[in-house]
């Protein structure tokens, strides 16, 4: 697998944005289901068919510019394929000392956040820290293993030890970044609303906020047309008061994940089982179903 991306990372990101669309729309057309949870997501959020169709191609977009951006990006700097929307915002929490934490969806190139905060904000004293579930296949996790080790980047495992490592970055002021629309397992979230329909989400955002009084910023990655390369946006977070709900704090994080994905509906995952119920979940604790 290695050598696979080692070669697919010389190709011009054109190029493979080209193939991944086309990779997008096969997948699409191969999987009954796939389609299904696609069309039925974006009904549920209410989007416009129009706008979340292109949504389709960039989901292979996603897989296609991997090998560039986990391998090409090692050998020399982002440069002139990414641009910054709202990267002051960063700066300004970084100099309260409080520790920051970002939250994106699975949207754009969620991928290329965490390194352009580590080649513009961070250095390897005081890196971002991202939270990542190892890959099931073994010869990707080493692509991923390999992939992010990198100046100013550090990555902490989906597990309590993960946690921790994560809690002890904001203390010292640094960095961490998370997704917060990536349904946890094991009872380790709450049902919230998202797009009207109750979903299983993380509690870990709001509780790292709470417990520790970091700042709080979102931000996305747009996937810009013909391998032009990228603009990263930093949004104002809404405020999570300390007091406030496990339920009450996800359902502010999840209308927050809606604001954006409503921004682009067309670079989101929306074939993502996002309401499905996590294995190993009690079943005293499905879904609230609507009264009447």
């Amino acid at each position: 697998m290695g050598w696979v991306f080692r070669f697919l990372s010389r190709w011009p990101l054109a190029l493979l944005h080209a193939l991944g669309g086309l990779l997008g729309w096969l997948v699409y057309a191969a999987s009954p289901t796939y389609r299904r949870r696609f069309r039925a997501n974006v009904a549920q959020a209410g989007i416009a068919w129009g706008r979340a169709r292109p949504a389709i191609a960039a989901a292979g977009r996603m897989a296609a510019e991997l090998p560039w951006l986990w391998v090409a990006t090692k050998r020399e700097p982002l440069g002139g394929k990414l641009r910054w929307d709202g990267g002051e915002l960063i700066a300004a929490a970084l100099a309260e000392k409080r520790g920051l934490v970002m939250l994106t969806p699975h949207m754009g190139c969620f991928e290329i956040c965490a390194q352009a905060i580590a080649e513009r904000f961070t250095t390897p004293e005081s890196p971002i820290t991202v939270l990542y579930r190892p890959a099931r296949q073994a010869s990707l996790r080493d692509v991923m293993a390999g992939s992010r080790e990198r100046p100013g980047l550090a990555t902490a495992p989906a597990s309590l030890a993960g946690v921790r490592q994560m809690i002890r970055a904001l203390r010292r002021g640094e960095v961490i970044g998370l997704l917060p629309d990536q349904v946890p397992p094991d009872g380790l979230g709450v049902w919230a609303p998202f797009f009207g329909k109750p979903a299983y989400t993380m509690t870990l955002a709001a509780r790292l906020v709470q417990q520790t009084g970091a700042a709080l910023l979102l931000i996305w990655g747009e996937r810009l047309p013909g391998g032009e390369g990228f603009v990263v946006h930093v949004l104002p977070a809404p405020e999570i008061a300390g007091d406030a709900s496990a339920e009450d704090a996800a359902a502010v994080i999840n209308a927050a994940m809606e604001g954006i994905i409503r921004r682009a509906p067309g670079q989101y995952m929306w074939g993502y089982h996002r309401y499905k119920q996590p294995r190993g979940l009690d079943i005293g604790a499905a879904p609230p179903t609507p009264e009447g």
